[in-house]
């Protein structure tokens, strides 16, 4: 079974920068496509950006050209760089990982979450 650890969160003025990062550890065959998704407070799960593992990108028009997601392989990571992060930037923040074990079967993994906050 596989768990997705992430770190990086915190309280961070407005304008200000983070970055999360999010490893996958346990055993398991591979990690395919890997996001961040986030739920604000009385707001439904959005995604934030995805990232496939040819390293194609997708993001939400609300976080385009402030916030970056790459990934590393040989570390089994993906992170989330974000820039000029505003109020309503603030949120729990969550991994996911399309993983494949090791039957060859697949299965979406998600982390614990890790709260962003945006404020003066």
């Amino acid at each position: 079974q596989v768990q997705l650890v992430e770190s990086g969160g915190g309280l961070v003025q407005p304008g200000g920068s983070l970055r999360l990062s999010c490893a996958a550890t346990g055993s398991f065959f591979s990690i395919n496509d890997m996001g961040w998704y986030r739920r604000a407070p009385g707001k439904q799960r959005e995604l934030v950006a995805a990232i496939t593992t040819g390293g194609s990108t997708n993001y939400a028009d609300s976080v385009k050209g402030r916030i970056t997601i790459s990934r590393d392989d040989a570390k089994n990571t993906v992170y989330l760089q974000m820039n000029r992060l505003k109020p309503e930037d603030t949120a729990t923040y969550y991994c996911n990982a399309r993983v494949e074990n090791n039957h060859r079967v697949r299965y979406d993994a998600w982390g614990q979450g890790t709260q962003v906050t945006v404020s003066s």
